[in-house]
């Protein structure tokens, strides 16, 4: 019997082996990503270690973000051809070496390859379209809960470390964080090996909130490029994917490209410490953990499209208002509540607009193709504030036009088609 058909048969009785997946999957992207965003506390220290620029560091964290949204639909394609869990460990030996190989970095090229390259990849895995497919195989019932779970690990995951990672940074030095963060990559890799069940059917039993007991889901034959192509093709003759695309083009511009990367820059900008900065985006982290789970939950009972308007029109306001404030203990307080909230709440919803516009079985690899619009503009957000940093001394102006993006992003996502329930099969 496989070891994880027997890890199921302890649970079965008290908890549905799902939602033991969704926790293996909740950790791996808490950590994933975690490690993709580690080098927002590494700017100022890998400055002052090597005379490197901070556009030039920003660079690597920008190339990191948009291979994370290029292979996004590749590895949810892979998870597809290959397999859950043989796509999950192959991401975190990925993640392992290039966190590990970082450490030992001393060149530009060098951070590019191994934070910017190995570990953009290997975080594909923690995309919004391997969320997605875990959530359609695995569950009938509360899929949007589901889905608003990995999507606030996807986020959180890059805020609550962040204050450790910059005590590291501070008192054992920069190579302590890439060291640190690669151990904990190494142990996740036995939990995932023993627990990360392929489908319901592999374990015997049926999705939450379905019927009986389903038959293993097999991998699909073909190419998983084809896949993954395939999917595009489909998207681009959409004019909802493009208005899906464009809108959370700018929640990456937004969130992973602007705060992720630069608040604590901006913070220390204002006098502010490293470790108090990263404690803002902690905070930030910990309240999109209830933002977000509360969007999924609002997503499977209301119209997730007026629910993006109210997102990306009140995260527009804050964006738009941080700039005027004094940076004081109480405004960013206030900030950090407010858009933390608000941080990646828009995913649930986009996640539940695509699977009803381009259905059940395609819905998560134009997640995908919609997540790596989502990288482009994080990924232009994260080299743009900082080249805006270099040439004026601030980020005043990278935050406004951001504030206005996500405002025309409101109006944008209410343009979006309803599609007949029988539609989205």
């Amino acid at each position: 019997m496989p070891v994880t058909q027997r890890f199921a048969r302890l649970f079965a009785g008290r908890v549905h082996f799902g939602w033991i997946v969704v926790a293996i999957m909740f950790i791996v992207t808490l950590v994933g990503v975690g490690v993709r965003a580690a080098p927002s506390v590494l700017l100022v220290p890998l400055h002052d270690a090597f005379g490197w620029s901070l556009g030039t560091i920003s660079g690597a964290v920008s190339l990191n973000i948009l291979l994370l949204g290029l292979t996004g639909p590749f590895i949810t394609a892979l998870t597809q051809t290959l397999g859950i869990r043989r796509t999950i460990l192959a991401a975190l030996m990925l993640l392992f070496l290039g966190a590990g190989g970082a450490a030992f970095a001393t060149q530009p090229w060098e951070l590019y390859l191994t934070w910017g390259v190995l570990v953009g990849v290997g975080a594909g895995a923690t995309g919004f379209g391997v969320a997605a497919r875990v959530a359609n195989l695995w569950f009938v019932q509360r899929r949007g809960f589901v889905v608003g779970l990995l999507t606030a690990s996807n986020a959180s995951g890059q805020l609550v470390f962040l204050p450790f990672l910059a005590m590291l940074a501070t008192r054992f030095g920069w190579v302590s964080v890439p060291l640190a963060v690669a151990l904990v990559i190494l142990a996740l890799v036995p939990f995932v090996y023993l627990l990360l069940a392929e489908s319901p059917g592999s374990v015997g039993m049926g999705p939450y909130g379905g019927g009986g007991v389903e038959p293993p889901a097999l991998p699909t034959s073909g190419n998983p490029f084809a896949v993954a192509f395939g999917g595009l093709r489909r998207g681009l003759g959409s004019v909802d994917f493009w208005l899906l695309a464009g809108t959370f083009a700018v929640c990456g511009f937004s969130t992973y490209g602007l705060i992720g990367t630069h608040m604590i820059a901006y913070c220390m900008d204002h006098g502010i410490a490293e470790v108090t900065a990263a404690s803002v985006l902690a905070g930030i982290g910990i309240f999109d953990l209830i933002g977000t789970i509360c969007s999924g939950w609002l997503t499977d009972r209301y119209n997730p499209r007026v629910l993006l308007f109210w997102y990306y029109g009140l995260r527009g306001l804050s964006l738009l208002v941080l700039p005027f404030t004094d940076f004081g203990v109480y405004s960013l307080v206030v900030f950090a509540v407010f858009y933390g909230l608000d941080w990646v709440a828009t995913v649930p919803p986009t996640i539940m607009l695509t699977n009803e516009v381009f259905g059940r079985k395609d819905g998560p690899v134009v997640v995908s193709w919609v997540m790596c619009a989502h990288q482009i503009g994080g990924a232009l957000a994260a080299v743009g504030a900082g080249a805006v940093r270099n040439m004026t001394g601030s980020y005043f102006i990278a935050f406004l036009a951001s504030g206005a993006a996500c405002i025309l992003a409101s109006l944008l996502v209410l343009r979006i088609s309803r599609v007949p329930a029988a539609v989205a099969v």
